[in-house]
């Protein structure tokens, strides 16, 4: 059953707005839970625009927990996560990093794309997905243990896209894994009217479209049509936006470049739209 969006919002670090909006399509909510429960990382597995950054806000509003969020890239370094000494004045000031800060808080700490990090970054936070949950700053000869209420959650994208990283079994046989991918029709349908106030039958449509287009291996694609671009699309539509330019601008142009590519996406739009 959906999850009521109206319920109490007590997370602070996501400002004062209700409860982000979540279509639980498995028993993802109840993992998470006993995950937090018995301090267990978690990992989450799937393709881009398919709700795990949207489920962990949730998790985190349901649970009453600050997030910190982080997206990594090829050049994140373990100083980047941990902290730096910056010079103000005459004076050298410790600042923490996003990682440290999150332990210190008790929070939720969400590393988005956590396969593109550095290796040393990666290997960096081995010490808080085990038994230790510490961190060990070097620079300040610190050791920081996590409390109780620190949670640590990671995503990335095994086998989506051309040229992935995979994370090392080292590293991935430290958390417990949740895989996620698009929802059935009917429940990304659902998804599209309940965030965006189109009607029914014009989500069904964007659904359909988003299904061929998943499909067509054969325009090699690097990214597929996720459902966060249908919620994009499904927002100019409800604003007025003609659907096809809606469509165009918000799937065709962020899928590809290409000119013969776009072309063909073009056409499968002006012919399910």
């Amino acid at each position: 059953m959906p999850v009521d969006p109206k319920a109490d919002h007590k997370n602070g670090m996501l400002g004062e707005a209700e409860v982000p909006y979540y279509r639980p399509i498995g028993q993802e909510i109840e993992i998470f839970e006993h995950a937090y429960k018995n301090k267990l990382p978690i990992l989450l597995k799937g393709p881009t625009g398919c709700g795990k950054t949207r489920f962990v806000e949730f998790m985190a509003s349901k649970l009453g927990l600050p997030m910190t969020s982080v997206s990594c890239h090829e050049e994140t370094s373990a100083v980047d996560l941990l902290g730096r000494f910056l010079i103000q004045g005459s004076e050298t000031v410790w600042q923490d990093g996003p990682l440290t800060r999150s332990v210190r808080s008790g929070g939720i700490l969400y590393i988005d794309e956590i396969a593109e990090a550095r290796p040393d970054t990666i290997v960096s936070i081995h010490p808080l997905t085990d038994h230790r949950r510490e961190i060990f700053i070097d620079r300040k000869n610190e050791n920081l243990k996590a409390p109780d209420s620190f949670v640590l959650v990671a995503s990335y994208n095994p086998g989506y896209q051309r040229g992935w990283k995979e994370l090392k079994p080292s590293t991935r046989q430290r958390f417990i894994s949740v895989q996620f991918d698009y929802p059935d029709k009917d429940t990304e349908a659902e998804i599209l009217s309940r965030e965006t106030g189109i009607s029914s039958s014009v989500s069904s449509k964007l659904v359909k479209l988003a299904e061929k287009i998943r499909n067509l291996t054969e325009l090699g694609l690097l990214e597929s049509c996720s459902t966060r671009l249908l919620v994009d699309a499904a927002k100019l539509i409800s604003t007025g936006l003609p659907s096809r330019l809606s469509c165009e601008v918000a799937i065709v142009q962020p899928l590809s470049d290409d000119p013969d590519t776009i072309r063909s996406l073009k056409d499968l739009v002006s012919l399910m739209i």
